[in-house]
């Protein structure tokens, strides 16, 4: 049980940050800004897609661990 909790601990921490991080670059290649200071909407726009980027990646993460679990699963079904 609990390697498989830092299992999912990890994976949903590295699909957070990683679609956090896209969602970052996409901003700043749209030309909105996150990291200035007031609630202009340029950055209102750019936390937007970075909490959108974080949240697509978590999902991302948590899709590839349910895949994975199941082709666990197809394998020990298999197995003799």
């Amino acid at each position: 049980m609990g390697k498989s909790l830092l299992i999912e601990g990890l994976s949903d921490a590295a699909g957070f940050l990683g679609g956090a991080l896209l969602g970052w670059w996409l901003a700043s290649l749209l030309g909105f800004e996150v990291a200035t200071e007031g609630y202009s909407a340029s950055r209102m726009v750019g936390v937007a897609l970075l909490i959108l980027g974080g949240s697509l990646g978590l999902r991302q993460a948590r899709r590839w661990r349910r895949v994975h679990a199941e082709r666990q699963l197809e394998k020990r079904k298999q197995a003799p």
